[in-house]
């Protein structure tokens, strides 16, 4: 375990990066946006998710790449949000209609502080105020790292308020388990333990649909390739798939193997649902990345475990409002193997 100086905010704010080791794995953990900005694997040479080697990169261009985010994970529609009969309008932070991922200023993309840190973990904090960027309550997250045996990273997310709000968090790494993204992930096979699918529309929010998976694009039931073309293009995955009707027990999710590395990674969450994003967007970004090189489309993708998105627009989805005196309280463990090839 070690701390340094990555780099600092543009108002001049210090960011820390945090080496842990245990398990096999080795992550590099920055305060900001409490982001994972590098992971290894003992046995395999290259990293294990995408990142940036300048901190200046990750305000200027980073997509969520690593970080935790919230305090509302995914799509508001309208950049509204009706708590008790009360609506509070939030910022419009995508395509200037819709709120996402907590606003510009949301805890992905801010300086958390770090209560705890040993050699294999490490815990860190942040408050987001009442009335920022529209959301009410003062709303205080913690996230702990811990890099477990057999090469397992932990993921724990809890958090309280002082008034109702909504509470989302989640873990927003983009996984390449070949070659840290010099190539693209479409060959990975993916599982994902869910008969349904939410259903967006062209802004990529829920329109209220739950759809089987049976007979579609979006069934992962058994091991397939994240490539699927329809019409000459291919398939854009972003959606939310619905594991459970509610929080539960910690339970595998999802899984994905490297194409040619042997590398294996197992999903173990409390959530009700787990977002597939494939990476579509992630080309033409200037910053070099953790290879040396640009990402290009598709370099890596994310298995995001949450509630289900923009859930208070529709009464049935599981819900994500936080209310004084409950606790927020979310576990995910991602597990990483490298099997002979």
């Amino acid at each position: 375990m070690n701390t340094e100086i990555f780099g600092h905010t543009p108002d001049g704010e210090a960011v820390h990066r945090i080496t842990i080791s245990g398990g096999g794995l080795t992550a590099n953990v920055l305060t900001w946006g409490a982001v994972i900005q590098d992971l290894r694997l003992k046995g395999h040479d290259h990293p294990l998710v995408l990142g940036y080697q300048d901190f200046a990169d990750y305000p200027a261009h980073s997509p969520y790449m690593g970080a935790t985010v919230g305090r509302s994970i995914n799509r508001i529609r309208d950049g509204e949000l009706v708590i008790d009969g009360q609506t509070f309008e939030l910022q419009r932070n995508f395509h200037g209609v819709h709120n996402i991922h907590g606003g510009d200023h949301g805890a992905g993309r801010r300086v958390w502080n770090v209560v705890a840190v040993g050699p294999d973990y490490v815990t860190l904090t942040i408050m987001l105020g009442d009335g920022e960027m529209g959301f009410p309550g003062n709303l205080t997250i913690t996230c702990t790292y811990m890099l477990e045996s057999k090469g397992t990273l932990v993921v724990r997310l809890d958090a309280v308020t002082d008034k109702p709000t909504i509470c989302n968090l989640a873990h927003h790494s983009y996984f390449n388990l070949d070659d840290g993204g010099l190539t693209d992930a479409l060959d990975h096979q993916v599982k994902i333990g869910a008969d349904a699918y939410l259903s967006v529309n062209s802004d990529l929010l829920p329109d209220g649909r739950v759809i089987p998976v049976a007979g579609t694009t979006h069934d992962f039931r058994e091991y397939r390739t994240i490539r699927r073309e329809e019409n000459g293009k291919q398939i854009v995955y972003d959606n939310n798939f619905c594991v459970a009707s509610q929080r539960h027990p910690l339970q595998w999710v999802a899984s994905a193997k490297g194409a040619k590395s042997g590398v294996e990674l197992n999903v173990l969450t409390t959530e009700p649902g787990v977002q597939l994003y494939a990476g579509n967007t992630l080309g033409g970004r200037p910053p070099l990345g953790l290879t040396g090189q640009t990402y290009g489309n598709y370099a890596g993708f994310c298995f995001e475990t949450q509630n289900w998105p923009d859930s208070t627009h529709f009464p049935y989805f599981p819900q994500a409002i936080l209310r004084p005196g409950q606790g927020y309280s979310h576990l995910t463990h991602y597990a990483f193997k490298k099997n002979k090839t």
